[in-house]
């Protein structure tokens, strides 16, 4: 593999609500706005030889390419390991409860209710970008969510994963050669061998 187009999904019903949702089974499709942004992506790729396209098993992600990559026969695959947090007592409430609640907690604190910590979703993270990573194709685009970008992005400028990372942007392409984003990922998997909080 050569390159890596990462991109979270467009707007869904969750996101434009500030909700969370870590269940892949309850509905979440993605608003009129996040299907206009999913064929913006679609433009932005238009060039882009895209051989794979990997997503998590949510609604949002899947439907996002199925916009962006319309008119395209482009194999799909499904890694579960990108999902979304299970969020626990949270689930379905609004993201800054949840965050207010993980500021607080330490990396291995599991949500109430079932949920995972943090630790337990990094180290999922790093499986899942290492199956990307384990692949053939020269270029693969991944539509996924907003937490797993966002530590790639900062693990990207050398950055240590933080209790609290910035949202990205819905539907926009995250480019990274192989080698950038096997660095970053090397980093979250040290991170995860000694975790800072």
């Amino acid at each position: 593999m050569d390159s890596v187009i990462l991109a979270r999904h467009g707007e869904s019903v969750f996101s434009a609500r500030h909700l969370v949702n870590g269940d892949a089974a309850v509905a979440g499709p993605l608003t009129e706005r996040g299907e206009e942004e999913a064929r913006e992506l679609g433009r932005a790729i238009a060039a882009d030889r895209i051989e794979l396209c990997v997503t998590s098993e949510f609604e949002r992600t899947q439907q996002t390419a199925n916009v962006a990559l319309e008119g395209r026969d482009v194999p799909r695959l499904v890694v579960a390991e990108l999902n979304d947090p299970r969020y626990g007592r949270f689930e379905g409430g609004g993201l800054e409860e949840y965050r207010s609640w993980a500021s607080g907690a330490t990396s291995r604190d599991e949500v109430p209710g079932g949920g995972e910590s943090r630790w337990q979703i990094l180290d999922r993270y790093v499986r899942g970008f290492r199956q990307i990573l384990a692949r053939a194709e020269e270029t693969v685009i991944v539509v996924i969510h907003s937490l797993p970008i966002a530590y790639v992005l900062a693990a990207h400028e050398g950055m240590l994963p933080a209790q609290r990372v910035p949202l990205v942007a819905h539907a926009h392409p995250y480019r990274f050669a192989r080698a950038e984003l096997d660095g970053a990922v090397t980093l979250l998997e040290d991170w995860c061998a000694a975790p800072t909080w």
